[in-house]
């Protein structure tokens, strides 16, 4: 069973909004931006219940030996299954997220109203992450004694500190009071080649909405991305660019994708 926590109307109240963090994230991470969504109509919100969820191998969900599109997938079906959501829930990832997203709306169209997708497309990407998680691999992370000491052995796997300070979010004290990470890094590290998988989906498009947020200083969507590939299974799509972002969009422009997507939902 999956993590997750509700903010806003009383689940089975309000329409739904679903939210999947990226790779090495957890529903933390998007915070800040569902309590804002959250908020009735009148006070600025979307007046949606926000579900904050926890992928597998992620924040407080389970760990487990594997980790595919179509495990995260299924993963999403039974969450869905399992909380009665309706046919009108929205479906919001970033990243890994996105594309967990992007292949639910592919495979289960009839099950949400639209999608939105931040900052990735649905082609294949290389594993640039293999330094990052060989990195973490070599941090004996039980004898660390503080955070601090945690962002130093980090420097030399990731020296902006935006990325330690996203990383150091999943630290912490277990039941032996010994740090631990929260993501499962074997785990991630060997599937990292599927998590960089192309999204086919069986054959036909998703025919609801769809809006894809990138960044405009961000590589992971092109130009060619929108004709080639998110048109093709999205031609419903609305792309936006937020500019002077990278990939992290919805922490360096809270703002601007709170209001795209307030917009999007509430049209």
């Amino acid at each position: 069973m999956l993590h997750f926590r509700t903010l806003g109307p009383e689940p089975g109240t309000a329409p739904a909004l679903v939210i999947l963090h990226g790779l090495f994230g957890s529903s933390d991470n998007w915070n800040t931006l569902a309590r804002r969504w959250a908020e009735p109509v009148a006070d600025g919100g979307t007046g949606r219940t926000i579900w904050l969820v926890d992928q597998r191998n992620h924040g407080r969900s389970f760990h487990d030996p594997a980790i595919t599109y179509e495990l995260l997938t299924q993963d999403l079906l039974t969450f869905f299954d399992e909380h009665q959501l309706p046919a009108n829930t929205v479906v919001l990832g970033h990243s890994m997220g996105g594309k967990v997203g992007m292949n639910f709306a592919l495979y289960h169209p009839q099950r949400l109203e639209k999608l939105i997708v931040v900052d990735i497309a649905p082609r294949a990407y290389g594993p640039h992450h293999r330094e990052l998680l060989d990195g973490l691999k070599q941090i004996d992370i039980a004898q660390v004694q503080n955070r601090d000491e945690a962002d130093q052995l980090l420097q030399a796997v990731a020296p902006e500190a935006d990325t330690r300070m996203f990383l150091l979010k999943n630290l912490y004290r277990n039941e032996q009071n010994q740090f631990a990470w929260r993501i499962n890094i074997d785990a991630l590290d060997r599937h990292l080649p599927d998590l960089g998988a192309e999204i086919t989906g069986p054959g036909d498009p998703f025919l609801g909405q769809a809006l894809f947020i990138r960044g405009g200083l961000s590589r992971y969507v092109s130009s060619e991305d929108k004709y080639f590939h998110i048109e093709r299974l999205f031609p419903n799509v609305e792309i936006e660019t937020v500019p002077n972002v990278g990939h992290w969009v919805h922490a360096e422009a809270p703002d601007t994708v709170f209001e795209l997507v307030k917009a999007f939902l509430m049209h």
